[in-house]
């Protein structure tokens, strides 16, 4: 399995009670790439997650993550990759800086926990107990003790679940700073618009299998799907579906002579083309 992936999964499969939760899988995750795994509840996400992560056996296929069968993972192997579960742990009366030392310890070479706390933006809060941090700043810390063992590959479950947008936006910086060190990310997520600013690609998974893997703009071909065009005009609002969206803009601007009342041009959005691939798994 080529070394340039970080993640190769061929024909993986996962059953409970004769169900198919995983039903012949294929998945590859390049290094440095943030890859995002969406998927309804039931469709195989979790199941898949947690096989990569060595925490579930598989019942058929083949695994590579990090050039090893997570099946056959040691110590060293696991110091090489990080997780951040959607709820880490509770460390009430521990302040940041005691929380993520700690960590460290469990790792050969870690990274210095006052720099992991300064880049996951808790700097002014490593005095702070874990209890009174805000729900965005415990995310933080649980990123912290993600990457404190400077992890190739990081695991994101659902990490803005319950998020105001600001703290969101925040954390979708950070995101992207650890991709941008080189830091291979998968990402679970039910959030379209956080696959769309953060993945470098993106892969639908419905009842066990992946439907599709592609860029977020091109999923579906929403690229070069009919775009529908909206304006305004002297007899009120009008709209047009149609495959050459420019061809149409530069006949409004002829007609109008300029700028067109209220134009907007688009095309079918992540979650629409998303929503279309899932089908009746979306209810």
């Amino acid at each position: 399995m080529r070394t340039e992936h970080a993640i190769i999964v061929r024909g993986l499969r996962k059953t409970y009670g004769g169900h198919a939760a995983v039903d012949g899988l294929d998945l590859s995750v390049a290094r440095g790439e943030v890859f995002a795994l969406l998927g309804p509840n039931g469709a195989g996400k979790t199941t898949t997650v947690e096989i990569l992560e060595g925490f579930r056996r598989r019942d058929a296929g083949e695994v590579s993550v990090l050039g090893a069968d997570p099946r056959d993972r040691d110590r060293a192997w696991r110091g090489r990759i990080g997780i951040v579960l959607q709820s880490t742990g509770e460390f009430e009366e521990l302040t940041v800086t005691d929380v993520v030392h700690h960590f460290a310890r469990y790792y050969p070479n870690p990274d210095d926990p006052e720099k992991v706390i300064e880049r996951v933006g808790l700097g002014a809060k490593r005095g702070a107990r874990a209890k009174v941090l805000s729900g965005g700043q415990r995310r933080r810390l649980d990123v912290a003790l993600g990457v404190i063992g400077r992890p190739e590959l990081l695991f994101l479950d659902e990490p803005t679940t319950g998020f105001d947008p600001q703290a969101r936006r925040e954390f979708w910086d950070l995101v992207r700073d650890l991709a941008a060190g080189g830091t291979t990310i998968l990402l679970t997520t039910h959030y379209l618009d956080e696959a769309e600013a953060l993945a470098d690609r993106v892969g639908v998974i419905a009842r066990g299998r992946l439907v599709e893997v592609a860029t977020p703009a091109t999923l579906g071909g929403r690229n070069t799907a009919s775009a529908r065009v909206r304006w305004l005009a002297p007899e009120g609002p009008q709209e047009a579906v149609t495959g050459t969206p420019a061809r149409l803009v530069c006949q409004l601007v002829e007609r109008f002579g300029g700028e067109v009342p209220e134009l907007t041009v688009s095309r079918p959005s992540l979650e629409e083309i998303y929503l279309s691939m899932i089908g009746e798994d979306a209810r």
